[in-house]
């Protein structure tokens, strides 16, 4: 067994942590409090590449191995968990069909200049009535004239009311459930493509969420995402086992942070006539989260070498995103009572952590469906 990073990996986690400090790190308390997207963020991450991490060289990317962008995502989260879930969605799912399906036109005209930042994408999954439950979809995508039209609403999409393209997830036959549904291409200036309403969020501050409108949008045979009608349920589990193991080192990331910036208030504070760090009850907090993170960490990088390697690992990606936004949850919860009452004042970054940690629990799948499934699975076959 080889818990090693490669000398390349560390390299470019090094890069990465360094644009992360120079770049995001000054900048987040006001990237929170603006609450607004930082375009000119967006733009210096395009010109270092990062925007084409995952995709192939020949069109501007980085074509990096599923470790090396967990690295990144990871690195990035240490910044602001905003900026950090727009990135993530450009790279991972508002790019990733369209990198895989794709006509050569379609990629010269999409996803090159996403790659440069010219363009912004996002994915459309969720309905206001169906999250993680994708059987109960309602919007629609009806064959007509050499094409499709697409008809209903998408709710909590990153990036909505800025995307200019976006791969919707449709039924072509409500009747087959799972498998009517396919994944269809729509760009900006498509008429009857508009967005909706912003959502003003708890956290996550400096990403747009809204809601997108599909109001009989004509888009051609071509901008249908997969190989035919009907198998897009198949495509979502590869996806979906990225997204989970991302979301997971985003919030390893988030809760280290918060319980470093604890350790140096606790090394600061003085109570009773001593640094609160010599009491031992302060230490004990300390020392369960090191255990409880090192554990979610390394679950998390093991779920991602078995997505490298093309092993089955649906479920280990479930539970690795489980545990280790629970595991967050519980650091920001700790640190915020080593705080004490200063947690609770806006000039304190640990409020800023506790509502970005309660972000990560529910992207990837709830925990109550995640539960249920895995309760389901162990049942039948153990652990």
């Amino acid at each position: 067994m080889d818990f090693k990073f490669t000398d390349e990996q560390e390299f470019f986690r090094a890069s990465v942590r360094d644009a992360v400090d120079r770049l995001i790190r000054p900048r987040d308390q006001e990237i929170d409090e603006a609450n607004e997207f930082p375009m000119d963020l967006w733009k210096q991450f395009a010109e270092l590449g990062y925007l084409g991490l995952r995709h192939p060289e020949k069109y501007g990317g980085l074509e990096a191995d599923v470790i090396t962008s967990m690295i990144f995502y990871e690195e990035l989260a240490r910044g602001s968990c905003g900026f950090s879930m727009t990135v993530t969605m450009q790279i991972l799912m508002g790019t990733y069909f369209i990198a895989r399906f794709a006509t050569e036109e379609i990629k010269q005209r999409v996803l090159v200049p996403a790659i440069k930042g010219e363009k912004i994408g996002t994915i459309c999954f969720t309905e206001d009535q169906s999250g993680s439950d994708l059987a109960g979809t309602r919007t629609n995508a009806v064959k007509k004239d050499g094409g499709w039209v697409i008809n209903g609403r998408k709710m909590w999409i990153t990036s909505g009311s800025i995307c200019d393209f976006c791969t919707v997830l449709a039924t072509i036959d409500p009747s087959k459930g799972l498998e009517g549904l396919s994944f269809f291409l729509v760009e900006k200036g498509d008429k009857g493509f508009s967005t909706g309403q912003t959502i003003n969020k708890l956290g996550s501050h400096g990403s747009v969420t809204g809601e997108l409108i599909f109001d009989n949008v004509w888009v051609p045979d071509e901008n249908l995402l997969g190989e035919g009608p009907g198998n897009g349920v198949k495509y979502t589990t590869d996806i979906l086992n990225e997204v989970r193991v991302m979301t997971a080192l985003n919030a390893c990331a988030i809760a280290n942070e918060a319980m470093s910036d604890a350790r140096k208030y606790a090394l600061e504070r003085v109570a009773f006539g001593k640094p609160i760090s010599k009491y031992q009850l302060i230490r004990a907090k300390f020392a369960n989260h090191w255990a409880w993170y090192e554990a979610a960490r390394l679950f998390a990088y093991k779920a991602a070498w078995m997505i490298q390697e093309g092993m089955g690992c649906q479920y280990e990606c479930m539970l690795a995103k489980m545990f280790a936004t629970e595991m967050c949850m519980s650091a920001v919860d700790e640190a915020s009572r080593i705080y004490g009452g200063n947690s609770f004042a806006m000039e304190y970054p640990q409020q800023r952590f506790l509502r970005d940690a309660r972000f990560l629990l529910f992207g990837g799948g709830c925990h109550e469906v995640l539960q249920n499934t895995l309760g389901a699975a162990y049942l039948r076959k153990g652990g």
